[in-house]
């Protein structure tokens, strides 16, 4: 496989194509193999640019039937809640 592939895939954590086919060359053989070798899928949109991306990828390199294998499910950024819209006021209600 080349290396030379600088096309980036993650352009949260600026990973290259290159890296992920190295990460694959080193035994990744699902998303999250590609995730912990190369940090894709970690950034500000939590793989919801690349996964796509990487699962073509793996696709292309990995023999697998079923492409529905390679894939991790998506998670939602966690968002902090204010103790206050929990509480709740008898005279005025949830503030």
């Amino acid at each position: 496989m080349s290396h030379e592939k600088n096309v980036c895939i993650c352009r949260c954590e600026e990973v290259t194509e290159g890296e992920i086919l190295r990460a694959i060359e080193e035994g990744a053989r699902t998303v999250k193999g590609i995730k912990i070798r190369t940090q894709a899928t970690m950034g500000l949109c939590q793989g919801r640019t690349c996964r796509r991306l990487i699962v073509n990828i793996l696709s292309k390199h990995v023999d697998i039937n079923d492409i529905s294998k390679l894939e991790i499910g998506i998670r939602v950024p966690v968002r902090t809640i204010k103790i206050k819209n929990f509480i709740y006021d008898e005279g005025k209600g949830y503030e």
